[in-house]
């Protein structure tokens, strides 16, 4: 009787403990999260001085001291021109923006994507072209389908649109990336999944096993069609397979609006493919990575790269974000039971 009562009074201060703690987290979580709103901030960086300050390094450690004389004079004499040149045209060049875009599977970036575009439209012109950098195997459908939304912005307001993609563009992914008036991939990312994918786990039999009951209340005959801990029928499984279908087919034809010379019928059977297989299908248009891009308009053009940054919080710092991340854990799982692209 004395070891079940140390050990009740242990478990009851294991508890106490856990609520205590718990209740903290939710306590700093919340505190966080009222301290974000207006923590973000634009940052704009000038790659083309960056790409300056490796050429003018490199040179330094490679080449003679007779060598480098003449390329400073060279340099002057072609930056002398390239000043005549603005100052008869009377304005600036063509520039190039870039984006950087690595998307989750609940699609959260967009937040900062549509801060970052709305940006860059502001004070670009006509003749400037944007870069978007993508990664993303894809995810929640709402969240890709605004995601592609605001690159569509990008096109609507004239600019040329140009999506890198490094490694991976996959499903919702390339739902963002087909918009783009010229797509690049290098030779081996993935690209394509041109499908949908809905899942989610069912207890049923293990809460009947328990003898556990659960309700459930509706109003609407297909308000929901599978469950989670109910009973789930073929009527149920039916509705739900036409409802993804009708999604796929949204899909299939949002890709093929953008892409019409490509045999949408032949990729969009949820596969994925490696960059140079994806040009022989015409789901890109280039072979070649980002960084070989932006070099090709190096030192024509002015190239900027805009973010959206957000300053992180005292509680960040200590290593307790961690709670929203599980937070967000616990959003993706919940999503499962909804649709996704994949």
């Amino acid at each position: 009787m004395e070891f079940l009562y140390e050990y009740g009074l242990f478990l009851a201060k294991a508890v106490t403990l856990l609520v205590a703690f718990i209740l903290v987290v939710s306590t700093i979580v919340g505190v966080a999260n009222k301290q974000k709103q207006g923590r973000g901030h634009l940052e704009i960086q000038s790659l083309t001085d960056q790409l300056k300050d490796i050429t003018n390094y490199a040179r330094q450690v490679l080449l003679d001291k007779g060598t480098l004389k003449k390329l400073a004079k060279q340099q002057k004499k072609e930056e002398k021109a390239k000043l005549k040149a603005k100052e008869s045209e009377r304005e600036d060049g063509p520039r190039l923006f870039v984006i950087d875009f690595k998307g989750s599977m609940d699609a959260h970036e967009v937040d900062r994507l549509r801060e970052e575009i709305t940006a860059i439209l502001c004070v670009a012109e006509e003749k400037d072209e944007v870069l978007i950098r993508l990664e993303s195997g894809g995810g929640v459908v709402h969240g890709y389908g605004l995601a592609a939304s605001q690159l569509q912005r990008i096109k609507d307001k004239g600019l040329t649109l140009t999506v890198a993609v490094d490694k991976v563009a996959a499903s919702g992914g390339y739902m963002m990336a087909c918009v783009a008036d010229k797509l690049l991939a290098s030779r081996f990312a993935y690209i394509g999944s041109i499908g949908v994918l809905a899942q989610l786990p069912n207890f049923h039999k293990l809460l009947k096993k328990n003898d556990i009951d659960f309700e459930q209340h509706t109003a609407g005959e297909y308000k929901r069609t599978l469950t989670v801990f109910g009973e789930n029928n073929d009527e149920g499984r039916k509705k739900f397979q036409e409802e993804i279908e009708e999604i796929h087919t949204l899909f299939k034809d949002f890709v093929h609006s953008q892409r019409k010379d490509m045999d949408i019928e032949k990729v969009a059977t949820g596969e994925y493919w490696a960059g140079i297989k994806a040009k022989e299908l015409g789901l890109v248009d280039e072979i070649m990575t980002s960084d070989d891009y932006i070099l090709s308009h190096y030192p024509e053009r002015e190239i900027y790269a805009v973010k959206y940054s957000i300053k992180k919080n005292v509680a960040e710092k200590l290593g307790l974000s961690f709670a929203e991340a599980a937070e967000r854990s616990v959003m993706r799982i919940w999503n499962q039971s909804r649709t996704w692209f994949h």
